[in-house]
């Protein structure tokens, strides 16, 4: 058919199917369909993709595609990061959606740091570390066998686990191997510290003990509670222990001398825990690099 008779013929046929109704345009797109081969029903099939299947994230201006992504939540972003790999580089690098997902989940975000990449792997990591908490899967578990009573104390620190057992001894453990390196007769121990030297245990007959890991010797002994002492701590630096009991007080001693220093009161209940550290902030009290006593019952704590 000569080019302008087609023309013409096409004219008519389009006017034609446009009073048709949609039924009728329906039975007439099938026919013509059936009648078609596989060249035309490639070119349809391209032309229907670019048609129906539009990628906003391609056609939208980069800064309007950020504006709209705001408004998914971190799980459907991430199905969409799966679409192709231009949705998951865009995506990708929407910081401010990965900063948004970050405080969802309660982290606090340094908005100067304008990182897509790094707020989506924090996101990731947490997503991951939570399904791991659900799931009983984030911590590789192991038992240590060595006591034969009920264990009342435990301190980490550098890969060594100091265990206080109601069998009246101490141990010591590297975490890694599982090995006992020390362990030492005591009393029934509430609360333990140790060094490369020595242990320190706060006990249920109210004293408290210094004693050597490598002889087990009793070095100094501290008495003065009226309860159970259930936290010490201690600082080589200034000579000093504290303590926090059953009794309601904080007691601050001389680590060397075993003598006590001074005896704070004001908890209305057992005294759980007690630290002596170095301040990292300034206030009215302190400065930074000052050291200070915090000790904690049920209801309070107190510096």
């Amino acid at each position: 058919m000569e080019r302008k008779r087609f023309e013409a013929w096409l004219q008519s046929v389009s006017t034609s199917f446009l009073t048709l109704t949609e039924p009728q345009k329906n039975e007439t797109l099938d026919h013509l369909i059936s009648l078609s081969g596989a060249v035309q029903l490639r070119h349809l099939s391209n032309n229907l993709e670019t048609l129906l299947k539009r990628d906003f994230l391609r056609l939208l201006p980069l800064e309007l595609t950020f504006y709209l992504l705001r408004w998914l939540d971190p799980k459907t972003l991430l199905t969409c990061c799966l679409v192709c790999k231009r949705w998951n580089k865009v995506i990708g690098a929407c910081t401010e959606v990965w900063q948004g997902a970050c405080k969802a989940l309660g982290w606090q975000v340094d908005d100067s740091l304008q990182d897509a990449m790094h707020w989506k792997k924090v996101y990731m990591k947490a997503k991951l570390r939570m399904r791991q908490l659900e799931e009983r899967e984030a911590f590789e578990t192991s038992s240590l066998i060595g006591h034969s009573a009920r264990v009342y104390a435990l301190y980490y620190k550098d890969g060594l686990l100091c265990t206080g057992s109601d069998d009246l001894s101490a141990k010591l453990w590297d975490v890694c191997t599982g090995q006992c390196i020390y362990g030492i007769q005591t009393h029934t121990c509430a609360a333990v510290k140790f060094d490369e030297q020595k242990l320190v245990t706060g006990s249920f007959d109210n004293t408290i003990a210094c004693w050597e890991w490598s002889t087990g010797a009793k070095i100094q002994q501290f008495r003065g509670h009226t309860g159970a002492v259930f936290s010490v701590d201690y600082n080589d630096e200034l000579d000093t222990l504290v303590s926090g009991s059953a009794d309601f007080t904080v007691k601050v001693w001389s680590l060397s001398a075993g003598t006590c220093l001074n005896t704070l009161t004001g908890h209305t209940e057992w005294v759980t825990k007690v630290v002596l550290q170095k301040s990292e902030v300034e206030s009215v009290m302190h400065s930074p690099g000052d050291y200070i006593l915090l000790s904690a019952d049920k209801y309070e704590i107190k510096y």
